[in-house]
């Protein structure tokens, strides 16, 4: 039976009022969402996002390894960096794209510079940085190429619904970790990762904001991770003062700030156009190390766009996210364009879950996300205030989200159950969205294999599972060859 609409209701307005510029750009009415959901993801997605905002330049610049101090970039120009190529990607993203990701510098891949290309190898950082830029336009030829396109389009639907599940424990993972509740174990303990021991302010703030979240969360009230993180900050805030601000030893973290406004550094933004890495260690090493790069990126991506796109009910009935190249397109150009101003690789980040789970659906929220980003540049002091232990309960909530997923896998089929198993245990283990995709294409292909049924694999799909097993097996690759 046809629903009855009252005249003069809010529904029958809406459905009779013309939208407005903002509507009609985004196709709000379209996917079921307002601009008011749109905000409130954005900024959520924001929260949760912030801690790059510090932690990349931490890393780059080797903040915390003071014997390496000086190797990498200056930290106020990363920052500033960091904000800029965030800001920029992201409104990219929501405007070309009109899905609601948010890109940012990658974690990880900014560890690979400092660590690897610049203490490592000894780069200059930006020789280091010209490495990211080449990966980075790289990754945009084969998007360009469709290539990218067609190997997402050839994942079978088990693999991307374990993809989906896989980035849910990893998020979660990430939140237990990163809310220090759970350590990585050695083999004294006997095992890889263990529960801490509960004997730290900062502790009690993530499991004071998981209940707090959690509570929100269960009685169903808008935008209850939003509110969360809020509370969380207020309550790290107090245990922080309460301590003598020892408890978050970071520069401005769960403390109110002296200063709102700061004045951003641009001083190495385009120092990342630079070739000289094959200089310093040779075309072979130089070759081997851009490739690396390329595939943890091309395929980190690959398995975000699937997991939140699955989250948020974006892809079709065949998996696919429909105008997937301009995602795909806009996240190589991002990748490029950190290399080129210094940040490292810039690319789409998980934590855009948490805007989706909070009803986020169109570029709008990605718009929200890159105008706070570029607020930051300016109000930094301000946006250091968010401990991650405060996001951390945001992060474990959107894990058990994208978890569910699994409930759609096939487990009684070997052929199609083993491989996402193997998808969903690796991420979070090797805390690796890469590493989860390779384990799990790998299996794919060889149980198809051993079944007779090498027909039934896409051809693309042998082509990825060989570059992946070069990819497992490149460190001793590299010893062997002397590189």
């Amino acid at each position: 039976m046809a629903e009855t609409v009252t005249p003069g209701t809010t529904k029958d307005r809406l459905s009779t009022t013309p939208p407005s510029p903002i509507e009609a750009f985004f196709l709000l009415r379209q996917r079921g969402t307002t601009v008011g959901t749109e905000v409130l993801a954005g900024v959520t997605t924001f929260m949760v996002m912030a801690y790059i905002i510090f932690v990349n330049p931490a890393i780059l610049t080797f903040a915390s390894a003071p014997p390496l101090q000086g190797l990498g970039p200056p930290f106020a120009a990363t920052l500033a960096a960091t904000c800029l190529v965030a800001a920029v990607s992201t409104i990219a993203m929501g405007l070309f794209s009109n899905y609601p990701f948010a890109l940012a510098p990658g974690l990880g891949l900014n560890a690979v510079v400092a660590f690897t290309l610049i203490a490592g190898l000894k780069l200059p950082w930006q020789a280091a940085m010209g490495v990211i830029f080449m990966e980075g336009a790289l990754i945009t030829i084969l998007v360009l190429t469709g290539f990218r396109e067609a190997v997402m389009h050839a994942i079978p639907n088990s693999l991307k619904k374990a993809i989906s599940v896989g980035i849910g424990l990893f998020i979660l993972f990430i939140g237990l970790e990163i809310g220090e509740l759970i350590v990585w174990g050695s083999k004294d303990i006997g095992t890889p990762v263990a529960i801490a021991p509960m004997d730290s302010p900062r502790q009690l703030v993530t499991i004071v904001g998981l209940a707090l979240t959690l509570v929100l969360f269960a009685r169903g009230t808008r935008g209850a991770l939003l509110w969360g993180i809020l509370s969380t900050t207020v309550f790290a805030v107090i245990v922080n003062a309460m301590t003598g601000n020892t408890a978050f030893t970071i520069p401005g973290m769960a403390t109110v700030p002296s200063a709102i406004v700061s004045a951003p550094d641009f001083s190495t933004i385009g120092q990342g156009l630079n070739f000289s890495v094959f200089s310093y260690i040779g075309v072979l090493a130089a070759v081997l190390t851009i490739f690396s790069l390329m595939l943890s990126d091309f395929f980190d991506t690959m398995g975000t766009v699937i997991g939140v796109g699955e989250e948020a009910n974006l892809l079709d009935r065949d998996g696919r996210l429909p105008g997937l190249n301009r995602v795909l397109l806009v996240d190589s150009v991002a990748a490029a364009l950190g290399g080129i101003c210094s940040a490292s690789s810039a690319t789409t980040y998980i934590e855009s879950a948490a805007g989706v789970s909070q009803g986020g659906r169109t570029g709008l929220t990605s718009v929200v996300v890159g105008v706070l980003f570029l607020a930051a540049l300016f109000f930094s002091p301000i946006a250091a205030v968010v401990p991650p232990h405060a996001t951390a309960p945001a992060l474990i909530i959107v894990g058990f989200l994208m978890a569910g997923l699994v409930r759609e896998i096939p487990f009684d089929d070997v052929e199609e159950g083993f491989p996402a198993l193997m998808t969903i245990a690796l991420m979070p283990f090797t805390f690796s969205i890469t590493n989860g995709i390779g384990g799990g294409f790998i299996t794919y292909v060889f149980i198809k294999l051993v079944r007779g049924k090498a027909s039934d694999v896409h051809p693309l799909l042998y082509g990825v599972a060989v570059a992946f097993a070069i990819y497992f097996v490149l460190v001793p690759i590299r010893s062997a060859l002397g590189v």
